[in-house]
C-alpha cells in the first residue's frame, strides 16, 4: 500500500479565475494582458476583484511587493491565483505549479517563469528548451525575478 501512495504524481490542479477583458492591463508593466493569452496569470480576490498579468514573472513581482503594486489590497484576501500552463494552455493553481527558469523560451517581458501542471512536463520542457531548474511557488524570490529581468538566469548568480 505504501508503494501505491508513493507513486502518485503531484500536479497543479485546474483553477477557476476570470479571463481578462480587452482593457485589462498588467498592474506591474502596464501591458494589455489579452494580447498574450498563452501567458496570462490572475490573482482573484475574495471580493471577486481580479488583477491580471502578462506572465508569471509579473504575477510574482506583484505578490512579493503587494503594497507597491496594489495599495489597499492584502494577500490574505486573495482567493485563488492562476497561471496558464505552457502545454495545455489551461489555468492551473499557481501555488501548485512547477516553474522552469533559464530556458530559451521567452515570454512577453523576456526571460520568464514557465508554468507546468506536472513535474514530468517541467522536466521534459527543461530538456527540450535548455532550462536550468524547476521551482515551486515558495521558491520564487524577488532576487530571482530581478535577475530574470537582467537576463541572468544561472543559479550561480
Amino acid at each position: 500500500m505504501l508503494w501505491a501512495i508513493a507513486s502518485v504524481t503531484s500536479f497543479a490542479a485546474p483553477v477557476t479565475v476570470p479571463d481578462p477583458g480587452p482593457k485589462d492591463t498588467c498592474p506591474v508593466c502596464g501591458m494589455f494582458v489579452t494580447k498574450y493569452p498563452e501567458w496570462v496569470a490572475t490573482a482573484l480576490y475574495k471580493s471577486s476583484h481580479a488583477h491580471h498579468f502578462d506572465g508569471a514573472k509579473d504575477l510574482f513581482k506583484y505578490l512579493l511587493d503587494l503594497p507597491k503594486w496594489a495599495p489597499g489590497h492584502e494577500a490574505k484576501n486573495i482567493a485563488s491565483i492562476g497561471v496558464t500552463e505552457y502545454y495545455g494552455l489551461t489555468r492551473i493553481d499557481a501555488r501548485e505549479a512547477f516553474y522552469v527558469v533559464g530556458s530559451d523560451t521567452l515570454g512577453p517581458m523576456g526571460h520568464e517563469l514557465v508554468p507546468f501542471e506536472t513535474q514530468e512536463d517541467a522536466e521534459e520542457f527543461m530538456k527540450d528548451h535548455a532550462g536550468e531548474r524547476i521551482l515551486k511557488f515558495k521558491d520564487v524570490t524577488m532576487k530571482l525575478l530581478i535577475n530574470l529581468d537582467n537576463g541572468v538566469t544561472s543559479k550561480e548568480k
